[in-house]
């Protein structure tokens, strides 16, 4: 909690209750003083990824956790040279613990380790996930711990690709007020740019995030099951040029970028899309039109862009029973 952080520590001291050499770690960068012992607990896509950056601004990778195969084989390319640790163990080591795990499993991660005493004072306890702020890290600081949330909005791939991306990427950056700086440096140093969350908007950060790429995926995903449907091979190559354009607009021009059918009122083309929908083998597709369609038209009426008497009968189509194949 705030008033267990210690604004005056220097990272660089490490935490107060252990004194360990510095850690002889094939494949590490030479340390530079002011680097840190990093712990890495999850050898998931975004643990490996940030471990590795970290470990390539200078600081010391010395122990990572990895349980299933794939996590232990992403840690033997992301982290080469680093030892395999159990959870524990990992903490023990580090001056800077590095929590990737699911956000479901991170409170109850937290509380087991406080229970057994394995945080340290002055440690830097840092979490990835996008919805808990530092609080969620409340028993990690009730023994001297550093609590700061750090997550990035970046999909990961856990490969050398996702250090390249990092350069253009966004962290939302969560902390004490006294130590807010450190989480931002943390992120600067591995190359990207720190954006401060308020710790209660957190879920609404995620959602934000989650909503906009997650469900990207899935409209994607039957957007190239239709166009293989309709006959069309090559639907990546017909959506890529479509889609990097609507992107671009919309992040340049907001609901002005919006063309076609639903913004112009044309309901009876809206009609035989659902028709076309209803009748074609893609699970679901017809509802997600459907849903994303009556968005679109109530965004497009309150900006204006949809007149009142075109929206009504654009509404009554998308308001009109699916037939019997698009009903769950």
């Amino acid at each position: 909690m705030a008033e267990n952080v210690d604004p005056g520590h220097n990272p660089s001291d490490g935490p107060s209750g252990r004194d360990r050499p510095a850690p002889d770690v094939t494949g590490e960068p030479a340390r530079r003083p002011g680097r840190l012992g990093v712990g890495v607990v999850g050898a998931g896509r975004v643990g490996a990824v940030l471990g590795s950056a970290l470990r390539a601004a200078g600081h010391a990778v010395v122990g990572v956790s990895a349980v299933s195969a794939a996590s232990r084989e992403r840690a033997d390319v992301m982290l080469t040279g680093v030892p395999v640790l159990p959870v524990p163990d990992v903490v023990e080591r580090a001056e800077l613990v590095l929590l990737a795990v699911p956000d479901d499993a991170l409170p109850g991660l937290v509380s087991g380790l406080a229970a057994t005493g394995a945080w340290q004072a002055g440690q830097l306890v840092v979490h990835t996930s996008g919805r808990f702020g530092w609080r969620v890290l409340g028993p990690a600081a009730a023994a001297g711990g550093i609590p700061l949330a750090l997550h990035p909005a970046m999909t990961f791939t856990g490969t050398s690709l996702d250090l390249v991306r990092l350069t253009d990427c966004c962290f939302g950056v969560t902390a004490p007020g006294p130590v807010l700086p450190i989480a931002q440096a943390l992120v600067v140093e591995m190359g990207a740019e720190p954006v401060v969350v308020e710790e209660e908007a957190r879920p609404l950060y995620h959602a934000a995030l989650a909503h906009t790429a997650n469900h990207l995926v899935t409209l994607v995903a039957q957007g190239l099951d239709l166009l293989r449907t309709a006959g069309v091979d090559a639907g990546d190559r017909v959506l890529a040029p479509l889609l990097s354009a609507a992107l671009d607009n919309a992040l340049r021009h907001g609901d002005a970028a919006l063309t076609g059918p639903v913004a112009r009122g044309d309901d009876g083309t809206v009609a035989a899309h659902l028709a076309a929908l209803a009748g074609s083998d893609v699970p679901g597709v017809a509802a997600t039109y459907r849903a994303l369609a009556r968005a679109t038209a109530d965004r497009a009426l309150a900006g204006g862009r949809l007149r009142p008497e075109d929206a009504a009968a654009l509404l009554a189509a998308l308001a009109a029973p699916p037939p019997p194949s698009d009903r769950p």
